[in-house]
């Protein structure tokens, strides 16, 4: 029977082992598996086997059934308390990564969702809120918003406590994040506002990451996982209002606006580099992929997207290819108090 790091982590909990016993023991596996996984794969525990897709199939017919069999308000409330109720088992007893993920997401989710219709206005929200918007209420337009994010993050927060899934805190953000958006547009009332109150979120939760990289430069702990789950979540709060504040998403790109988001796009290469994670890139993807589109279609270009995917699916081919070799690279031309914190390079 293989032993994982969450096996290692309980017995850490349960005064089996100590933190340093097991961190010398992680290591000692990473080392003999290095040759052929490598230590810039930016891994993170998703399956522990196909009856993970098993399970999660299961549960998602299991949750995907509520919502027709009950109205909108009850029906959240239902999906939160099963999948409660699916992760005493699957994720408290059998340890199962995939299904304990979408569990975790499906009780936010459902918290979330109950208290957000239970103020808007139950099965008849989105008529409710686009009357409060046209009158002007932009109070009452957001204030759904605002509170069904905190109760998401306090749902999240006791999830945390009973189960300690990774991914609990990129989700209990998110659900913050939304009530800090909502609570922008109710005192501000502008687009822009939203958008600011979106990109100050990302920084940080972007900051909030860094610091569980930091205290894991090996990347051997859960600390890690944690981190990788707030780094995809960081990564669209940050690009999103970027790039909708410079004016991309207005309508098809210029070359000005092209050119920023292709200088912005470098920019977070950088510091995917340098941190060693690669969600930065990957959440940018589609606003560049729209750009260079729009530049191709601009210069009466036949087969724009064609010759977009090439060109960017090289640039990320041969990225992934040397990420190893720039990586060290660039931390050379690094401040050493930055690279003495940042992970290790391989």
């Amino acid at each position: 029977m293989d032993i994982r790091r969450d096996d290692l982590d309980a017995a850490v909990s349960a005064g089996i082992l100590d933190a340093a016993a097991r961190d010398r023991l992680l290591a000692f596996v990473r080392a003999r598996a290095e040759g052929a996984a490598g230590p810039d794969n930016e891994s993170f525990r998703l399956l522990t086997g196909f009856n993970d897709i098993f399970v999660t199939l299961a549960c998602l017919l299991v949750l995907g059934a509520i919502p027709s069999l009950v109205p909108g308000l009850a029906a959240a409330g239902l999906v939160a308390a099963a999948s409660w109720g699916l992760a005493e088992y699957f994720t408290a007893r059998r340890r199962m990564a995939l299904p304990s993920i979408l569990l975790l997401l499906a009780f936010v989710g459902g918290v979330f969702a109950f208290t957000f219709l239970a103020i808007s206005g139950g099965s008849h929200w989105a008529l409710a809120l686009k009357l409060a918007r046209i009158q002007g209420q932009t109070a009452a337009f957001f204030a759904p918003f605002i509170v069904a994010g905190l109760a998401g993050a306090g749902a999240a927060a006791l999830h945390w406590r009973r189960f300690r899934v990774p991914i609990t805190l990129a989700a209990g953000a998110a659900a913050l994040a939304a009530g800090a958006i909502g609570l922008a547009g109710a005192l501000f009332g502008a687009e822009r506002s939203v958008l600011f109150a979106a990109l100050l979120s990302g920084f940080t939760v972007f900051a909030i990451a860094m610091r569980y990289d930091i205290s894991d430069r090996e990347r051997l702990t859960r600390n890690t996982d944690i981190a990788f789950w707030l780094h995809l979540l960081a990564a669209p709060l940050i690009v999103h209002p970027v790039f909708a504040l410079s004016g991309l998403l207005d309508g098809s790109p210029g070359p000005g606006a092209a050119a920023l988001v292709l200088m912005v796009y470098l920019v977070l290469t950088l510091i995917a580099l340098a941190i060693d994670r690669r969600a930065l890139l990957v959440s940018a993807l589609a606003y560049v992929i729209f750009a260079l589109q729009g530049l191709f279609e601009a210069g009466q270009v036949a087969a724009g997207f064609g010759l977009t995917a090439l060109v960017l699916g090289s640039f990320l081919v041969m990225l992934s290819a040397a990420w190893g070799s720039l990586r060290r690279r660039l931390l050379l031309h690094l401040p050493p108090a930055w690279t003495g914190r940042l992970p290790l390079p391989a």
